[in-house]
């Protein structure tokens, strides 16, 4: 689909744009420290694919495609519909000469983008949204026939941005945040729970500061089932200290075939 230029501001604003091109800025920090994990997740994935025998898959927030095994899914002549709020151009041109990749540009909460927008936005100190009860989490619904469905490493992600808007332009409190993070994981996996899927996710995020102390906090907050297979992995996501060189962190990653 085409945005409108207001939506595209709204995204804009909210930063998908800024983490997106940030995402991509991280790995070739990295310089080769997430292969492991990128590897994990293709390896993950095939088995999958030849679990599922799959026409049709449906990944949601598919990115740069990173960790997804695309090659291959290529060879087997799978219909591919690649889904994410924004296509990198690098990847709309990689994958323009195939004609069993289709692109969507859909906002895989459902439309809480704009909803979070909508009651949240244009507000300042002296008005702050002072509850998120008026914010429904919807349920997200692909369009037209999805097949198997791949959630690529989105679903602690999918809060991370709204809940950082909602912190500037809100006054509440950490358990209605909590609340509402764990709302949207739970919608997510609810809708996996519906259908032939793959799960890969973060449960949660080891980091070590500056001083060697070490803490752990967790990521994963809705209950995800045991699945007909389960693979736990680490990734080293910040070995190299890039967050302002105070600390460096790793996360427990954790993979399943519904």
């Amino acid at each position: 689909m085409t945005y409108s230029a207001s939506y595209r501001r709204i995204l804009n604003r909210m930063g998908y744009y800024s983490y997106q091109n940030g995402l991509i800025i991280r790995h070739l920090n990295e310089e080769g420290r997430w292969d492991s994990h990128l590897q994990h997740c293709r390896s993950f994935i095939i088995k999958a694919i030849e679990f599922y025998n799959p026409k049709i898959i449906t990944v949601l927030g598919s990115g740069w495609l990173l960790d997804l095994p695309i090659a291959e899914m290529i060879e087997k002549k799978i219909r591919i519909r690649l889904v994410d709020i924004v296509h990198p151009p690098e990847v709309r041109q990689q994958v323009a000469d195939f004609l069993n990749i289709e692109l969507i540009e859909e906002d895989v909460t459902g439309g809480l983008i704009e909803e979070v927008w909508e009651k949240a936005g244009n507000r300042f100190f002296i008005n702050k949204l002072k509850s998120l009860s008026d914010i429904v989490v919807p349920e997200y619904i692909p369009s037209g026939d999805y097949g198997m469905v791949i959630s690529l490493n989105i679903l602690t992600q999918l809060e991370s941005l709204l809940v950082a808007y909602i912190e500037k332009h809100a006054s509440v409190k950490d358990e209605e945040l909590l609340g509402f993070r764990t709302a949207i994981q739970e919608k997510h996996v609810a809708f996996l729970k519906q259908n032939p899927s793959v799960l890969l996710t973060d449960i949660n995020e080891v980091i070590t500061v500056k001083s060697g102390q070490v803490s752990r906090v967790p990521t994963l907050l809705a209950d995800i089932p045991e699945g007909r297979f389960a693979e736990q992995w680490i990734w080293d996501f910040d070995l190299t200290g890039t967050d302002f060189y105070t600390r460096r962190s790793v996360m427990n990653m954790k993979a399943v075939i519904f």
